[in-house]
């Protein structure tokens, strides 16, 4: 009965108790009891999860996949081309969900906020593509550091974790354990309470570590499995050689503990400041992403470059550069601002690229066509959103208290193998 199941999509009972419409994926029997994963039709992916069968109800409309029609006879699928060689029939293919910073909301004002960023978080995810098994997400539960969370993605940890229930991940080795009693004892073994790596900045509430993917290669490797639970467009977490990684943490007399991290490319053709960014899920929604952002352009000030973030963005990283990059610019035209300030000035001031500060002015609608020219001016609801923020005092970076020398390294430590 259940086989036939597979690719309908039927109303599932949610914990609240409402029901919504989701697609079932695939099929599992796990400790005798039947389990589908769903995905619920309208939201991002990381809202789906395996629930078990008596969660379906078939009492209302069951919606089937569609037959495939039969495929024309292959004459008709060919065409000559210039050429004279043969290929197959050309169809457009639909463009690709990206999350580029021009991509999603080109007028920020005519959004509300709040709704633009529950659409965000709600809507489909950049990866839809769910006939790969892979995809699945295959951990039910992380214990890390004091916190039980529920992962978003699939990440390729050893087959025999994603039959445990939970697993345990130690939050200052990384190392992932599906037993308790093996992580207990592990954790009575390691000594270690910080990122194995050099301590570049601590303020009151933060510390930063830097650390080198080629010189902690398992540590890295083991943060990027961590950070692939909740990164869906994440794919490497074995070629850490080329990266640094800048590991954020909050300090206690325990130890200091693992809030978000940033890694950056040793050397980028691009330019890119940052290659892949995650505050942990503990940790959203406090703040903590833009201090992330705040810190990777610092760096970049120290290097003497322009920087931005590689893309595409994920959809909460997408929110988070947007708001820093509002925040900044409208601060700085607001107490320092000239009449006649340009993109060029607002760029070395900031270290944000002219594409960067150009996208989120028009977004504000803050560039003004003027006797022939182009000019930045503040609007009432700019004015509005730096009081609010002013109100609130967000965490920034004092780069006084960062002791960091851009790395430089040789040819032969740019050679990466693995």
């Amino acid at each position: 009965m259940t086989n036939k199941l597979i690719g309908a999509k039927v109303f599932v009972r949610r914990d609240e108790g409402t029901e919504h419409k989701a697609e079932l994926l695939l099929e599992r029997l796990r400790k005798g009891k039947v389990e589908f994963y769903v995905h619920y039709e309208g939201w991002n992916k990381r809202l789906d999860e395996w629930i078990d069968e008596t969660r379906l109800n078939l009492n209302r409309p069951v919606e089937f996949p569609k037959k495939k029609e039969p495929e024309k006879d292959s004459k008709d699928k060919k065409r000559k081309t210039p050429g004279g060689s043969q290929s197959a029939t050309a169809t457009p293919a639909p463009e690709a969900e990206s999350t580029d910073v021009t991509d999603v909301g080109e007028a920020e004002p005519q959004f509300d906020p709040k709704q633009e960023i529950e659409r965000l978080r709600t809507s489909g995810s950049m990866v839809q593509n769910h006939s790969e098994v892979a995809r699945v997400r295959n951990i039910n539960k992380v214990v890390f550091g004091g916190y039980e969370i529920e992962p978003w993605y699939f990440s390729p940890y050893p087959q025999e974790l994603s039959e445990e229930d939970e697993i345990y991940i130690c939050e200052f080795s990384l190392q992932y354990f599906g037993s308790k009693f093996r992580f207990e004892r592990f954790r009575q073994k390691y000594t270690l309470r910080h990122p194995p790596g050099n301590e570049i900045y601590r303020d009151e509430k933060f510390s930063f570590y830097e650390i080198d993917g080629r010189l902690q290669r398992t540590w890295c490797r083991n943060l990027c499995l961590l950070s692939k639970l909740f990164l869906d467009h994440k794919t490497l977490y074995y070629d850490v050689d080329p990266f640094l990684f800048y590991c954020m943490c909050t300090r206690d007399e325990y130890g200091h503990h693992l809030v978000g991290y940033f890694s950056k490319e040793k050397e980028c053709a691009e330019g890119y400041n940052v290659a892949c960014i995650l505050s942990l899920p503990p940790y959203q929604r406090f703040g903590y992403g833009k201090v992330l952002i705040d810190f990777s352009y610092n760096l970049s000030k120290i290097e003497g470059k322009l920087g931005s973030p590689e893309k595409p963005l994920s959809d909460l990283g997408l929110i988070s550069y947007r708001s820093y990059w509002s925040d900044i610019l409208i601060e700085l035209l607001v107490e320092g601002g000239k009449p006649d300030t340009t993109i060029e000035e607002l760029s070395a001031q900031t270290a944000f690229t002219s594409a960067d500060i150009m996208h989120t002015l028009q977004a504000h609608s803050m560039i003004r066509y003027y006797r022939g020219q182009h000019v930045i001016c503040l609007t009432s609801a700019a004015i509005e959103r730096y009081e609010k923020k002013k109100a609130k005092k967000a965490h920034r970076i004092d780069p006084t208290k960062l002791k960091w020398k851009p790395p430089v390294f040789t040819p032969a430590q740019l050679r990466f193998a693995w």
